[in-house]
């Protein structure tokens, strides 16, 4: 009883915001609770619309999602997994009680404000001209001044007006407003709902609408009828088996996948019994592999070294081909795996999904080019074939970069997305032209919970004054190298993926703060030995 008083002492959250908070978090996942710990010192307010932290692996998970990635590659920094060493990947319940005894440990309960939507969001700042990140500058990026020296964030910019107001519901009862200098957002955000046409007699759900139901609900859901789970992602994999899972015995009835676009699976982090670190993760193998802004000779090398990449990609394809019957059910694609690599495409394969398969209670149908659309008795292929459907899943992900441009307001709506179709961040974190303002978890690589970490202590060292940014102009042909580098590696580079360069993107962020590039502690593990989390422990 005693425990539990001083875990509600410690879990009491903040029920109005302060004067003195300059700095608005949007959002109680991770991103927003590494934001949170980073930026302490500027005594910010997470606004968190549910009731609870946690974000995705609290509200938008299925009953049987566990992490893509083991334990200790999923790790802050400065806080370890109570059973670490535990084999098995986490449950999302598991992901939920680590993130919340994070919050506990570093005391970020205090800022969070539970149950505050924020549903608008406006620039105070002046019209056609405004002060960006490196001094004055235009909205089409001409610089006005040079890059000024380093100096507190807080002395160039909190000492003036706010520059976004923010219009908040809370608890779904009354409105009002925060005007703050600074905003996290994070991007990890959820697209609207789509639905199905009124030609389809049965039911039609998103994924997101799924995850927030209870077991005995979405057994009861499922049970007995024809299901077809559009997409082949992670969320559609994990659904796919569930419906299985709830339609074995008499009366039940196969579930369906409508695969359009084939994605490389993987049944473990093992390849022919070598890790798969060895092929991806270490300093060395990453040399294969293009950076953004490269210079002439790396470009060359890169270009010597692309058979052994080409090597190293075919070696894991043999594999998987052995392993898992994909040519069996013609879910082997034609591109090779490095690009769904290169581009956060892998999925992890939940134990018993080809079982599933091969007991005929998970069917597979190909969508061609041409696509699908609803029919009066479930989906039509564009090659004519009607698949019949009690109830249709609409699992083909969520779109964040379309959330962000719901919420921002104009002229910086039109700047989300450029003409390579990402969101044009400078260090994965800050828009060169919209000021005051960071986004957070958009990009994507291995473990996204350290990628998220090391940016929010990027712009903790940005808004305390550690370094300067480069000028406008700069930051703009610095995220253009790196959608064309994007563009070079696979075809699907509108997702902002670090995971063939995330050591040499790291070492940027380290240079920038003024730490240590060169994490391990000799030379033979800072070639051969993977990089996690732990290794940018702080200095």
């Amino acid at each position: 009883m005693a425990a539990a008083s001083r875990q509600d002492a410690r879990r009491s959250t903040r029920q109005a915001v302060p004067a003195s908070s300059r700095v608005a978090i949007i959002g109680g996942g991770i991103s927003g609770l590494a934001a949170a710990k980073q930026l302490a010192a500027h005594d910010p307010v997470v606004f968190e619309a549910t009731a609870s932290v946690g974000g995705v692996w609290k509200h938008c998970v299925y009953r049987s999602t566990r992490l893509q990635t083991p334990r200790r590659d999923y790790e802050f920094s400065d806080y370890s997994w109570r059973n670490r060493d535990d084999p098995t990947f986490p449950t999302h319940a598991e992901i939920v009680e680590y993130l919340e005894g994070y919050a506990d440990a570093f005391g970020l309960w205090r800022y969070i404000v539970l149950g505050a939507r924020v549903v608008d969001v406006k620039f105070l700042g002046g019209g056609g001209l405004t002060e960006l990140w490196s001094g004055g500058a235009s909205l089409c990026g001409r610089s006005a001044s040079p890059p000024p020296a380093p100096t507190p964030f807080s002395s160039r910019r909190f000492g003036g007006k706010p520059l976004w107001d923010l219009a908040l519901l809370i608890l779904r009862a009354r409105t009002t407003t925060d005007s703050v200098t600074f905003t996290v957002l994070p991007v990890r955000v959820r697209g609207d709902v789509r639905r199905g046409p009124e030609v389809f007699r049965g039911q039609v759900m998103h994924s997101l609408d799924y995850c927030k139901l209870g077991e005995e609900d979405t057994v009861e859901l499922m049970r007995g009828k024809k299901v077809v789970v559009v997409g082949y992602k992670k969320s559609a994999i994990d659904l796919a088996l569930e419906c299985a899972q709830a339609n074995q015995g008499e009366g039940g009835e196969a579930c369906t996948m409508l695969v359009r676009t084939l994605h490389w699976v993987v049944p473990s982090y093992s390849i022919w019994g070598l890790p798969f670190f060895l092929f991806y993760s270490t300093r060395l193998a990453q040399f294969l592999y293009e950076r953004p802004n490269q210079g002439l000779l790396r470009s060359m090398l890169c270009t010597l070294m692309a058979p052994l990449r080409a090597g190293v990609s075919k070696f894991i394809e043999s594999y998987l081909a052995w392993k898992l019957p994909l040519d069996k059910y013609g879910l082997r694609p034609d591109h090779p795996f490095v690009e769904d690599y290169a581009s956060c495409q892998m999925a992890i394969l939940p134990d018993g999904f080809f079982d599933m398969a091969d007991r005929d209670m998970i069917r597979f149908k190909r969508a061609g080019p041409g696509g699908w659309c609803f029919s009066r008795n479930g989906v039509l292929l564009d090659d004519g074939t009607e698949v019949e459907a009690d109830l249709v899943f609409l699992a083909t992900g969520f779109e964040g970069k379309d959330k962000v441009r719901a919420v921002l307001p104009e002229p910086f709506r039109g700047l989300v997305v450029d003409r390579s179709g990402m969101m044009p961040l400078y260090r994965g974190t800050i828009h060169p032209l919209i000021p005051n303002m960071a986004f957070v978890g958009y990009v994507e690589s291995v473990s996204n919970l350290h990628t998220s970490e090391l940016r929010c202590r990027w712009l903790a060292g940005l808004l305390g004054g550690r370094f300067a940014l480069p000028s406008v102009e700069d930051m703009v042909r610095h995220v253009d190298g790196e959608a064309e580098a994007m563009r070079r590696t696979t075809r699907f580079y509108k997702r902002h993926c670090i995971s063939t360069y995330s050591i040499h993107d790291s070492d940027a962020m380290c240079a920038d703060l003024g730490s240590r590039v060169l994490r391990k502690g000799n030379w033979l593990a800072e070639l051969f030995a993977p990089y996690n989390n732990k290794d940018y422990k702080e200095d």
